[in-house]
Formats: C-alpha cells, sequence, structure tokens
C-alpha cells in the first residue's frame, strides 16, 4: 500500500472508532474498530470491527444498517475528494489472539525433558567432530 492510503486508513479509523464511542451505546459489549482497508480509488472502505462480550453479528448488522448516519458523521471531519462507502465486516483477530495465548499457557505447563548437557557430543565423537 501507498503511504498514502495508510494514513488514510488510519484517519478514518480513528474518526470512524470515535462516532462509535461517542454516538451509540453497547450494552455490555466492547466494539473496537481493528483496521481500516479504503481502495485504491479511495470509493470504498472496509472497516473491521471486533466485539468481546456479545453477538458481533447484531452489531455487525446494526452498524451496516447505519453506515449512511456514520459516514455523514466522519465525513464531516475528514474531507476527501471520494467519500469511501463504508462496509463494517467482523473481525474475530481479539479473540483468536486471546485463544492462542491461553494455548501458549497450557503448552507452558506441560512437562519437558530435561536438558542435556554442554559437549557431551563432541566428547564422545557426535556429528559435530569433522571426519
Amino acid at each position: 500500500m501507498s503511504r498514502r492510503t495508510d494514513r488514510v486508513n488510519e484517519l478514518l479509523r480513528r474518526e470512524i472508532s470515535s462516532v462509535l464511542q461517542r454516538d451509540f451505546e453497547w450494552r455490555g459489549l466492547l466494539v473496537t474498530v481493528n483496521a481500516v482497508e479504503v481502495s485504491q480509488d479511495l470509493k470504498d472502505a472496509r472497516v473491521f470491527i471486533g466485539v468481546l462480550g456479545g453477538d458481533g453479528e447484531k452489531v455487525i448488522s446494526r452498524l451496516n444498517g447505519e453506515r449512511g448516519s456514520i459516514q455523514g458523521r466522519v465525513m464531516t471531519r475528514v474531507v476527501l475528494k471520494n467519500t469511501p462507502v463504508l462496509r463494517f465486516v467482523s473481525d474475530d483477530s481479539v479473540v483468536r489472539g486471546v485463544d492462542i495465548v491461553n494455548l501458549l499457557d497450557e503448552v507452558a505447563e506441560l512437562p519437558t525433558a530435561p536438558p542435556e548437557e554442554e559437549g557431551d557430543e563432541r566428547r564422545e565423537g557426535g556429528p559435530s567432530e569433522g571426519r
């Protein structure tokens, strides 16, 4: 991606996040804007939404239903030649990350083999000896 596209992605992410925090009530849910990807022509934007504590599909359908309102609020603060059409999609990377951390914790608790003593192979004529 170009540097300009990266800047637009980050700017939109911050502004959309601000609108969702300020203008929406998410009873008992944590809703985050994880990333935004705009197309090269800046006409479309995929907004990756993370939802913790509830049904993400309901949140996504609500956001897509109120897309025009959200776009209007964001574009009053972000002035671009083309106003990208926002499409909200579910991003479960946070949930997957938590699952991976939990798996790593489980693996860390498994018994391990005793460490080998250094130099045992060389003294016994192991593979590191150049024959």
